[in-house]
C-alpha cells in the first residue's frame, strides 16, 4: 500500500529541463540570437555568481493545510532519520549536478537546501507526497535522489525567478533600443550634425532651422540653456514653450500649446511630431548618469529633421547608432570663431589677475578661499558654482559681464562650461585636478579629461564681445605644460551611449519577482541586461537605488516609487534628503504636501545668511523646493501648491544672491564663528560641510 502511494504520488525525475541556471553553460544559448560582442559574454559569464548574491529567498510558510495524512499512512517520521537523509543529499554531487541543469548554482542550491532543511524540520507535519517520500527512504524503499523532485519544487517557491529567467532575459534584452521606438521608425527622419568646439557658432545654425520650422523642439542639458532658447525664440516672433522637470511656461497668452518647445533633455516627448528637432550638447550620451536621456531623444524623437550640435568626438558614435536606425548622417564642420591663445607663462600668484579673468575651481573650498584672497586685495569678484539656483548664476554673470560694473573677476567651477554667456578674456585653471565617479559610482581625484578642458578653455573669447580673443592659462607652474597638453590633443571619440531601465521594465520584473525590493530589482535587472557593448553601457544607477533603499519602508505603489527615486536630488546633501523621505511620508498617506506644511519644514520666511553654512543651507532648501516642484508635475493633486512654491523660490534665489554678493563676509563671519567656538562652517578642512558642492549635480 505504502508503496503504491508512493508511485502514484512520485514524479519521474528528467535529465534536461527547459530552465538552465545562471552558472550553467547553456544559459548564453536560450536566445537563438547572437551577442553583438563577444566582450559581453565573458563579461555576463564573470558576473554569474554576482548575480546569484542578488536573488533573496521567499519565506516559505506551511500551507496550514490538515497535512496529517501522511502520519496516518507511514506513521510519524522521526527528525534524527529525517536530518541524516537531507545531508546524504546535500553531499550528493549528482544533485549538485542536476540542480545547476535547473537553474541552482552553488549558491542558490546552498540557500535553497538551508531553506529545505529548515521547512522540513521545523514543520508539525509535512505535506503528504514529502512524507511518504522520507518514510520509503528511511525504510530502504527509496533513494535518497527522490527527494530531488520536491526539493526543486521548494526551490521554485524561494526562488521564484527560476521559473521566469528566460522572460526576466527577454525584459532585459536591451539590444535594439532603436525598435523601442516604433513611432520615429515610422518615418525617414533627416539627421544632421553640427560638430564644432566652443563658440563656433553650431548651435546657432541647428536653432535657425528650429525657429524657421512650422514647429521644432529643442532639447538641452540645462534649464539655462532651455529657458535661454525659451526666451530668444519668443523675442523673435516664434511662439515657444518651455519644458523642464519642474515647470511648462507658454509661450501663448492664452496658455494654449505652442508649435515649439524648449525643453531639457530628459523631458523630450517622443510621442509629438515635429518638423525639426535639435538636441544640443550631443557628446553627453557618455554621461555615466545621464547619457541615457540622450540616447532615447536620439532614438526616439520623432522629427523630420533631428539637428544635433556636440563635438567632433561624437560623430562616427552618432554614425553608428544611426545605422541601427537606418538613417543617413550629414556632418557640417564648425572652427571656433574667435582665436584661443595658450600664455606661456602660468598665473603663479593671484595677485597678477586682471579685468575679464575667470579662475576655475574644482572644488568650494577653492571657489571660497580664492575668492577671499582676490576681494582682500580690493578686487570685487564674481561667483558661480553648479549649487547656485539659476538666478543667482545669472545674475552674477551679469554682474561680471556689465562693463560699467566695477566686477572684473570671476571665480568659478566648471558649471560655466555650458548655459551661461560670459564675456571672459582669460580662463585661468586654479587646477588641474578633479573630483570623478569612477564606472563603479567610487569618488576618484583624476586631472580634468581633454574634452573638460576644451569645453572650459573655449569659455575665454566670444564672438561679438569686448574679448573677441581669448586667453588661458594656469595658477601654478607645474601645471601649465599638462594643460597644452590636453588642449593640442583631440578629445577621444565616444564609443557608447548610455541606457537605462524604464518604469515598464521595472513593472514587468516587479510582476515576476513580487517579494523583490525595487533596489534590488534594479540590481537583477542591470546585472541580467543583454545590451550592444560595440554601441551601449548601462548607466549608473546608485542615485536611484540610495533613494529606493531610504524609501523602501514606506508603503508605496511600485509606478509611483519608481518616479520617486528618478527625482534629480543630490544625495549627498542631508536636508534634502530628509525632505524627500518627508515627502514620499505624505505621499503614502495621501496627505497633500500643501504650502503651510512645506514653510513648517523648510523654515520660511527666509533671512539672510551670516555664514558659509548658512548659505548652503539655503541652497539646500532651494532644492528641496525644486523637488517639490518636480513632483508636483508628476503628482498635481497631492502636491497642489506649485505656484506658491515657485513664488517663494525665487524670493530665496534673491536672498541667495545677496548672500553670494556678500561672500567674503560671510568667510570671515564663519571665521569668527568657529574661533570663538559657536560652530564650525568646515570650509577649509577636508571632507568639510562645503565639500558637498563636487557632488552636485546639473540642474535639469
Amino acid at each position: 500500500m505504502f508503496h503504491f502511494c508512493h508511485r502514484l504520488l512520485k514524479q519521474p525525475l528528467c535529465s534536461s529541463f527547459w530552465l538552465h541556471g545562471l552558472s550553467h553553460p547553456k544559459f548564453s544559448s536560450l536566445d537563438a540570437r547572437p551577442f553583438h560582442s563577444s566582450t559581453q559574454n565573458a563579461k555576463k559569464s564573470s558576473n554569474n555568481n554576482n548575480v546569484s548574491h542578488l536573488f533573496v529567498p521567499v519565506p516559505l510558510r506551511p500551507s496550514g493545510e490538515d497535512t496529517s495524512i501522511g502520519a496516518e499512512l507511514t506513521g510519524k517520521l522521526n527528525k534524527q532519520e529525517v536530518l541524516k537523509v537531507l545531508n546524504k543529499f546535500f553531499r550528493r554531487s549528482e544533485i549538485k549536478l542536476l540542480c545547476a541543469e535547473n537553474g541552482l548554482d552553488n549558491y542558490l542550491f546552498h540557500q535553497a537546501f538551508i531553506s529545505f532543511r529548515r521547512y522540513c524540520l521545523e514543520a508539525d507535519s509535512l505535506p503528504v507526497d514529502i512524507h511518504i517520500i522520507f518514510s520509503d527512504i528511511i525504510h530502504g524503499a527509496g533513494h535518497v535522489d527522490d527527494l530531488f523532485t520536491y526539493f526543486m519544487r521548494h526551490a521554485k517557491q524561494i526562488f521564484p525567478h527560476l521559473e521566469c529567467m528566460e522572460d526576466l532575459k527577454q525584459i532585459s534584452d536591451l539590444r535594439s533600443p532603436a525598435n523601442w521606438y516604433p513611432d520615429a521608425r515610422a518615418i525617414l527622419r533627416k539627421i544632421v550634425f553640427h560638430a564644432g568646439p566652443t563658440n563656433s557658432g553650431k548651435t546657432y545654425h541647428a536653432l535657425e532651422s528650429f525657429l524657421n520650422a512650422k514647429s521644432g523642439v529643442y532639447c538641452g542639458p540645462l534649464k539655462l540653456l532651455a529657458s535661454e532658447v525659451f526666451l530668444k525664440a519668443n523675442e523673435k516672433g516664434t511662439v515657444c514653450d518651455l519644458v523642464t522637470g519642474e515647470e511648462r511656461k507658454f509661450g501663448n497668452p492664452d496658455q494654449s500649446g505652442a508649435a515649439h518647445v524648449a525643453c531639457t533633455v530628459e523631458m523630450t516627448s517622443v510621442t509629438t511630431p515635429y518638423e525639426v528637432a535639435v538636441i544640443d550638447e550631443i557628446q553627453m550620451l557618455r554621461d555615466p548618469q545621464r547619457g541615457w536621456a540622450w540616447s532615447r531623444a536620439l532614438l526616439g524623437v520623432i522629427a523630420n529633421e533631428v539637428h544635433i550640435c556636440g563635438e567632433n568626438a561624437a560623430v562616427e558614435l552618432v554614425k553608428s547608432l544611426m545605422v541601427t536606425t537606418g538613417e543617413e548622417v550629414e556632418v557640417y564642420k564648425y572652427k571656433r570663431l574667435t582665436d584661443l591663445e595658450i600664455e606661456k607663462r602660468s598665473l603663479e600668484t593671484l595677485d597678477n589677475v586682471q579685468p575679464g579673468d575667470c579662475i576655475v575651481c574644482f572644488s568650494k573650498n577653492d571657489i571660497y578661499s580664492v575668492s577671499r584672497r582676490i576681494e582682500n586685495s580690493g578686487k570685487e569678484v564674481a561667483v558661480i558654482y553648479g549649487g547656485l539656483p539659476p538666478g543667482t548664476k545669472i545674475a552674477q554673470a551679469q554682474k561680471f559681464n556689465d562693463p560699467e560694473n566695477p566686477c572684473k573677476i570671476m571665480v568659478a567651477t566648471d558649471a560655466i562650461g555650458m548655459g551661461l554667456n560670459l564675456s571672459i578674456r582669460r580662463i585661468i585653471f586654479y587646477s588641474l585636478i578633479k573630483p570623478t565617479m569612477n564606472e563603479k559610482g567610487e569618488r576618484e581625484m583624476d586631472t580634468i579629461s581633454v574634452s573638460q578642458a576644451l569645453q572650459i578653455a573655449g569659455r575665454a573669447g566670444r564672438y561679438g564681445t569686448q574679448f573677441p580673443k581669448g586667453y588661458v592659462t594656469t595658477l601654478k607652474k607645474e601645471d601649465l605644460p599638462v594643460l597644452e597638453r590636453l588642449l593640442d590633443t583631440s578629445p577621444e571619440p565616444l564609443v557608447k551611449a548610455g541606457l537605462h531601465p524604464t518604469a515598464d521594465q521595472i513593472e514587468m520584473y516587479a510582476y515576476h519577482l513580487p517579494s523583490a525590493t525595487l533596489s534590488n530589482l534594479m540590481d537583477i535587472f542591470v546585472n541580467l541586461s543583454t545590451v550592444d557593448d560595440s554601441l551601449y553601457f548601462m548607466c549608473n544607477v546608485d542615485d536611484f537605488k540610495f533613494l529606493a533603499d531610504m524609501i523602501q519602508h514606506v508603503p508605496l505603489p511600485l509606478r509611483a516609487r519608481y518616479v520617486f527615486c528618478c527625482a534629480p536630488i543630490n544625495r549627498k546633501m542631508p536636508f534634502v534628503c530628509t525632505m524627500f523621505l518627508k515627502f514620499s511620508r505624505q505621499y503614502s498617506k495621501n496627505e497633500p504636501i500643501t504650502f503651510d506644511w512645506l514653510c513648517r519644514h523648510v523654515g520660511w520666511p527666509f533671512k539672510t545668511p551670516k555664514t558659509i553654512a548658512e548659505l548652503v543651507h539655503l541652497e539646500s532648501v532651494f532644492d528641496v523646493l525644486d523637488l517639490y516642484l518636480w513632483l508636483s508635475y508628476r503628482f498635481q493633486d497631492l502636491f497642489p501648491d506649485a505656484s506658491i512654491v515657485r513664488d517663494i523660490q525665487k524670493e530665496l534665489d534673491s536672498i541667495i544672491q545677496m548672500g553670494v554678493f556678500n561672500i567674503t563676509r560671510l568667510l570671515k563671519n564663519s571665521e569668527n564663528s568657529a574661533q570663538n567656538g559657536n560652530g564650525n562652517d568646515g570650509f577649509l578642512g577636508n571632507g568639510g560641510l562645503l565639500e558637498n558642492g563636487n557632488y552636485n549635480k546639473k540642474r535639469k
